[in-house]
């Protein structure tokens, strides 16, 4: 069974992790914001253009039928 710790002593143990981390410098944080939406966009492009594909062929599909 764990010890109990309490609360004052969580604090300094979280505060004293919390100084161990390296947080991005804001040039960091810029970059990798900037790649994630250029990532999106191209996702989005390729799905948007994937669907007007398939939406097309399946159109002609059901459309021989008729």
């Amino acid at each position: 069974m764990a010890s109990k710790t309490n609360p004052f002593t969580f604090l300094q143990q979280v505060r004293a992790e919390t100084a161990k981390v390296k947080w991005p410098s804001r040039r960091e944080t810029s970059i990798s914001t900037i790649m994630v939406l250029v990532m999106v966009l191209l996702a989005s492009i390729f799905f948007f253009a994937a669907d007007q594909a398939l939406g097309w062929a399946i159109g002609l599909i059901l459309n021989v039928g008729a």
